[in-house]
């Protein structure tokens, strides 16, 4: 089991940052995601980090804006949102995959965020 609890949503005018913070408690997971949902959207791939192989990669929506990173001594994944537009606005997420399957299974409870115009 992984237990995945996110922290640092929260309300911020356009053009501002914040950073996302998403602990991981558990068995050891090798790749971790950031996901968001909108009222009325399906839920979207933002960004993943492989736990060991510091490789990343992005959705075209936020390339450039955000960074996803790792502290493997705290067993926690960050992410940094710059640049943030109101369409932005959303539920962000963590989840970590089965690592049996390799589809994204372990999922946070979610952090608000507000970007205001």
């Amino acid at each position: 089991q992984v237990q995945l609890v996110e922290s640092g949503g929260g309300l911020v005018q356009a053009g501002g940052s914040l950073r996302l913070s998403c602990a991981a408690s558990g068995r050891t997971v090798y790749r971790m995601g950031w996901f968001r949902q909108a009222p009325g959207k399906e839920r979207e791939f933002l960004a993943a980090i492989t736990w060991l192989g510091f490789n990343t990669n992005y959705a075209d929506s936020v390339k450039g804006r955000f960074t996803i990173s790792r502290d493997n001594a705290k067993n926690t994944v960050y992410l940094q949102m710059n640049s943030l537009k109101p369409e932005d606005t959303a539920v962000y997420y963590c989840a970590a995959p089965d690592p049996s399957t390799g589809a994204y299974h372990y999922w946070g409870q979610g952090t608000q965020v507000t970007v205001s115009s």
